[in-house]
């Protein structure tokens, strides 16, 4: 391990800690940056569109803060910890207000509920935990080690900040507020990865030790600051792990249900579309020439297998073909061509 100087301190402090006044340089550029990187964002939400998402992590200056929390978190720095925690909420809170303010200017049919960006983010796991504690342990790696900075954009990319606010201010803007709050645990999730991570570097390359030696303020680091640091993870990995379960439930449910479907639709010549589970109900898409199968046959079958008490949603697409003349009111099957 690299050892830490009274140079690299100083640099750390420079980039991380937002001073100065509201107007000055380190503030509007702050600003500046965190709404736009919150239009491109929700733009690319509505979109739906990964590359405008994806530049818009590469603008956001979340990061900044954050690691400052570390950092501040690390030197005991009350006055600093106060003001990155400021930033870092007035900033969540600037993006999602600006992700409302589109939302109610650019309206969608089906309340994203076919949005690809938004079904990514409103269902965390504790996969997502990892790996924000991965890509955080990076991040605060790259900030102490000035020669490998060049991870950065790797690291904005890989760690989502702006992109679940924004999917979270559009939810709150057409009312579906039971995905918006998987959305901000998103956020949460990477916050608290990356504050837990970066004070563990940074401990870790001793920096309170060489800020000190160099005349540079440090506060009385305690034990149970470091713990309420642990316990930013442990409240966020309740819910995550929860979400985890949910999830593996679904998917052994929708994997128990697919073959009963397939033999349920194939006595009739019909074939599974698609089939998913979602909050322990089924959902089954069939389609195929009429007659249609009998959705009852497929409950009575899934009560025999075992799995009569998941919830059972079938829609049934005829497979026919119709034609529908101008201002007709019924729509007629055209005559097969000899």
């Amino acid at each position: 391990m690299n050892p830490v100087t009274a140079a690299d301190v100083a640099r750390m402090t420079d980039a991380l800690y937002i001073d100065g006044p509201w107007r000055g340089r380190k503030s509007t550029k702050f600003w500046t940056l965190l709404v736009l990187a919150a239009v491109i964002a929700t733009a690319g939400v509505i979109a739906d569109s990964t590359a405008t998402v994806i530049g818009a992590m590469i603008v956001a200056p979340l990061m900044t803060p954050i690691l400052g929390t570390a950092l501040a978190v690390v030197m005991a720095d009350r006055r600093h910890l106060l003001l990155s925690v400021g930033y870092v909420l007035g900033g969540a809170l600037a993006v999602v207000g600006i992700a409302f303010a589109m939302g109610l200017a650019i309206s969608t049919p089906d309340g994203f509920a076919s949005n690809t960006q938004v079904a990514a983010r409103i269902s965390p796991r504790l996969i997502d935990l990892v790996a924000a504690l991965a890509t955080g342990t990076v991040g605060a790696f790259a900030l102490v080690r000035s020669d490998i900075s060049d991870t950065l954009p790797g690291v904005a990319i890989a760690i989502s900040l702006v992109p679940p606010l924004a999917v979270v201010g559009l939810l709150l803007e057409v009312g579906d507020y039971q995905a918006a709050t998987g959305a901000a645990l998103l956020f949460g999730t990477n916050v608290a990865a990356i504050v837990a991570t970066g004070t563990a570097v940074l401990l870790g390359y001793r920096v309170r030790e060489v800020a000190r030696s160099a005349g540079l303020g440090v506060g009385v680091l305690t034990g149970r600051t470091l713990l309420a640091v642990v316990a930013l993870v442990v409240v966020v990995t309740i819910p995550l792990a929860a979400g985890s379960a949910a999830v593996a439930a679904d998917q052994s449910l929708a994997a128990q249900t697919l073959p009963v479907a397939k033999r349920w639709a194939g006595a009739s010549g019909w074939q599974v579309e698609s089939l998913e589970a979602k909050a322990g109900a089924v959902y089954v898409v069939a389609i195929g020439p009429a007659p249609a199968p009998e959705p009852g046959a497929l409950r009575r079958l899934m009560n025999i297998e075992g799995l009569g008490g998941a919830e059972l949603n079938v829609e049934l697409v005829d497979g026919g073909a119709y034609l529908c003349r101008p201002e007709a009111v019924v729509c007629t099957r055209p005559k097969p061509t000899e």
